[in-house]
């Protein structure tokens, strides 16, 4: 009984090296997601986005950190961190998906001038990416959604307005996350839209949020400091919860599809 059994064996392992001799190289691409906390992990779109609209031969990096802006992403380290995994060898391309707004604008502690800064700052991130041969995307911030008589208040639309112009000038693709999720809260209307954030509305929102307009949330409980950032859990405005990151998340594959036909390939719709 022996003799047969051998020679299967034999056989199998034949057939096992020719196919390992048939077998060719993975050709595998990156994308690297740079931006702040409605893009991070636990709190914004990213980590969906990677769990959900890539395949397996496109290595998908979530660099987004809670409470940066253009300025602070680069004086704390994390771009000099984006830019290593961009020359990281064996990868046929790496795209870079770069998202900022939020925390640039005044009254945060990491703001920017929105004429001066906020752009040079875009333009240098385009620039160094493709000077590493990464290839960027810049993408308008996700819009808020605070609502007044039924009608969205996008308070983001001059940052948006200042990633179009840098986009156009340095002939970098974009995707306009600002104007889709404007687009889709305004359809959504407030009830609705807040169904994308962490958490849950207080009950006494309700006849509020029902007549079209976003109470002010109360002051986020202060997480104890923590050098990656923290899950968003408390309802608000900005963040996204599961659900929200989810549907975001579909809304930048579909919009990225276009303007990235080489990646098309490599993403889920």
């Amino acid at each position: 009984m022996k003799a047969p059994i051998v020679g299967a064996l034999a056989g199998l392992l034949l057939t096992a090296d020719a196919a390992s001799a048939q077998d060719k190289p993975i050709q595998a691409d990156k994308i690297i997601l740079v931006g702040d906390s409605t893009m991070a992990v636990g709190s914004g779109w990213g980590g969906a986005f990677c769990d959900r609209h890539v395949l397996s031969a496109l290595a998908c990096v979530n660099m987004g950190r809670q409470g940066r802006s253009t300025s602070t992403y680069r004086a704390e380290g994390s771009w000099d961190l984006a830019l290593n995994e961009m020359t990281t060898p064996g990868y046929q391309s790496v795209w870079v998906l770069i998202q900022f707004g939020h925390n640039d604008q005044p009254g945060k502690r990491s703001s920017t001038d929105l004429a001066t800064e906020f752009p040079a700052n875009l333009r240098a991130y385009v620039a160094e990416a493709r000077a590493r041969g990464a290839r960027p995307v810049l993408l308008t911030p996700l819009a808020r959604r605070h609502f007044k008589d039924g009608r969205l208040q996008n308070t983001l639309a001059p940052w948006a307005d200042a990633v179009r112009a840098v986009a156009a000038e340095t002939d970098t693709p974009l995707i306009d996350l600002n104007a889709s999720s404007a687009d889709l809260v305004q359809r959504l209307g407030a009830m609705e839209a807040a169904r994308l954030s962490p958490g849950s509305p207080p009950p006494s929102f309700e006849a509020d949020l029902r007549a079209g307009n976003t109470p002010p949330t109360p002051p986020a409980a202060t997480p104890p400091p923590l050098p990656h950032g923290h899950h968003v859990e408390d309802f608000d405005y900005t963040h996204l919860g599961p659900e929200g990151a989810a549907v975001i998340a579909a809304l930048v594959t579909r919009d990225l599809i276009p303007v990235a036909p080489d990646l098309a390939p490599r993403l889920v719709p």
